[in-house]
This record gives C-alpha cells, sequence and structure tokens, in this order.
C-alpha cells in the first residue's frame, strides 16, 4: 500500500496513533510496576531478595518486538511516512559505551528510566521530578557536546 499525499489527515491520524502508543506504553509501565523504583532495584539487586518479576515483562515486550518488527518489515513503506526511519549505523563506538555505562548506572541509582521516570513523574513524585530534570540537563550536555565534536 504505497501511502498518499493525505496532508493535514495524516499528521492528525500521526498525532492520535502515537497519542494512543503513548498511553497504552504507559499504562504497561504502570501496571507492570516499573514506575517504581524499588522494584526496578529488586529486580537489578540479585544478591539480596531479587524480584525476577520485571523479566516477564521484559521478556513479553522482546515477544512482541519480535513479530511486530518482522511484520513491518515485509512491508514496502509505512502506513502514514513515505519511508521507514530506521538506524544506519551498526558499529560499536566509544560514544555507544559509555552512553550504555551512564544509562545502566542511572537506572541502578535511580531505578527508573527515561520512558518510567516520565510517567512517574506525572504522578508529581518529587523523586521522578528530580530524575526527569537530571535527565533533561544530560540530553542538553549531550546534544552540545556532540554539536561541539
Amino acid at each position: 500500500m504505497k501511502p498518499v499525499n493525505c496532508g493535514r489527515r495524516c499528521t492528525v491520524m500521526s498525532i492520535v496513533l502515537a497519542a494512543a502508543s503513548g498511553a497504552l506504553f504507559g499504562a504497561g509501565l504502570l501496571i507492570s510496576g516499573m514506575t517504581q523504583p524499588a522494584k526496578v532495584v529488586g529486580f537489578l539487586d540479585v544478591t539480596r531478595s531479587w524480584d525476577p518479576s520485571l523479566a516477564f515483562v521484559i521478556g513479553g515486550a522482546i515477544a512482541v518486538y519480535a513479530v511486530l518488527s518482522r511484520l513491518a518489515k515485509r512491508r514496502s513503506d509505512p502506513w502514514l511516512d513515505v519511508k521507514f526511519h530506521l538506524p544506519t549505523r551498526n558499529d560499536i563506538d566509544v560514544s555507544l559505551i559509555v552512553g550504555s555505562a551512564l544509562f545502566g548506572i542511572g537506572w541502578g541509582l535511580g531505578g527508573l528510566c527515561p520512558g518510567p521516570g516520565l510517567v512517574a513523574a506525572a504522578s508529581g513524585s518529587i523523586p521522578a521530578l528530580a530524575f526527569v530534570g537530571s535527565m533533561i540537563v544530560g540530553m542538553l550536555v549531550q546534544h552540545r557536546t556532540a554539536r561541539a565534536r
């Protein structure tokens, strides 16, 4: 199915679908407990009373992604855009390693990652708001240093 130049209708539909996807994702994060830092830390700390329940959440997400990504790859083009926007790089460089390490350290220390952090911040939780504020500062620092290179 070729995308049609549908202008405003496709833009509105894209926004509606993005909002519905975000709401579904947020609801899944709430239901799974991923917005509760103590639950995440309990999953990450395998030396004490390990809580494996988030492994099922992660496994479910991987299963859904595996099926839907294969279906999407069979399409010649997306429904609401002119082309797919997929990553083109597959190399491992210092920036990727440092960024991954910082992400893991932050996840382990704070018990939140960006998606659950945003959902938790919407509840007005002070620690979640501090996490999101710190995340925004980190994003700005990364953006400026990347532009400087």
